[in-house]
């Protein structure tokens, strides 16, 4: 990721400028193909950061995501013509690479040391949630019952999957559990930034600049903490995965869907993510696809489509 979430909500916090003229109704099997491909790649890149971090620790290989991310982005702007928005729009765009990449990457990197895959997936989805929550109490906006009622199910949903994690013992899941949460926390207070400071600003240019401030920040703490044993072929190649794969390339997917199809139906990722991620630690890291998940994930995600408006909204004649 990095985000990387309502109608209105999410048309402020993921409109690329295009969006203003364009909204298709439909998408094509293009744009399908390109729906699901994100989701498997974002659902992957916890089990990427699942594999690399025991053997860099959790700041060491943040940096190295954001790293190597900025080198890609920054390439890829710079030879498109978007590097001008990015230097004109700096100051917002630092400050948007703490919130959306540093903290919350490095908080899941910490998470991934305690919890499973797949239950980071489902916890990351509540990031549309919070943003619901930020937006009222930031941006003023309303919460109609139906969205209040999506909130009240999605946290019933995390309690459902992590009751039995609570533990604050020393080894215990507990401080991995409010890790993870509290990125999604900072991924609402970065959409919410985003609409206030960031609107008509190229996504690519805001993507990219993001990852340099994040670099910046990152690299004294991570050449601090950098391990002492250098990381063995295979951490290093989930590193690299994550940095390039799950950052870079998904970025770019994701900014072509919201040209072509919007941001109200790009958003709709976001439920697709879990169910992937919950797929990539079955299937190959052996994690153990309980009950308690299935219902945990399944509450998640019908409260969150309530909470952002996607479901339950009144027709009008």
């Amino acid at each position: 990721m990095s985000a990387p979430q309502r109608e209105d909500y999410n048309q402020r916090c993921y409109a690329a400028p295009a969006d203003r003229h364009h909204r298709p109704n439909s998408m094509s099997p293009k744009d399908l193909r390109d729906l699901f491909l994100l989701a498997a790649i974002w659902g992957s890149s916890f089990l990427f950061t699942l594999q690399a971090v025991p053997e860099f620790g959790p700041f060491p290989l943040t940096a190295v995501r954001v790293g190597v991310s900025a080198l890609a982005l920054m390439s890829y702007i710079t030879v498109t013509g978007r590097l001008p928005d990015f230097l004109a729009n700096w100051k917002p765009i630092f400050a948007l690479g703490v919130l959306n990449a540093a903290v919350p990457f490095s908080l899941y990197a910490f998470a991934a040391l305690r919890l499973e895959s797949g239950l980071l997936a489902v916890l990351n989805a509540m990031a549309p949630l919070f943003g619901a929550l930020v937006a009222r109490v930031w941006l003023k906006e309303r919460l109609t019952r139906n969205r209040i009622l999506g909130l009240c199910l999605g946290f019933l949903g995390i309690l459902i999957l992590v009751y039995d994690k609570l533990s604050f013992n020393q080894g215990a899941a507990g401080w991995a559990v409010l890790a993870s949460l509290l990125a999604t926390v900072f991924y609402g207070i970065a959409a919410n930034f985003t609409a206030r400071y960031l609107r008509g600003v190229q996504p690519q240019a805001v993507a990219a600049g993001s990852m340099v401030s994040a670099t910046l920040i990152l690299l004294p703490v991570a050449i601090f903490w950098w391990p002492a044993q250098l990381p063995g072929l295979h951490a290093w190649g989930a590193a690299l995965s994550l940095s390039l794969l799950c950052t870079a390339v998904a970025y770019l997917i994701f900014y072509r869907l919201l040209s072509n199809v919007g941001p109200s139906k790009t958003i709709t990722v976001t439920f697709l993510v879990p169910p992937f991620g919950v797929l990539w630690g079955a299937l190959l890291l052996g994690e153990a696809l309980t009950a308690q998940m299935l219902i945990g994930m399944s509450t998640v995600l019908f409260g969150t489509l309530l909470a952002t408006g996607l479901i339950g909204k009144r027709k009008t004649a």
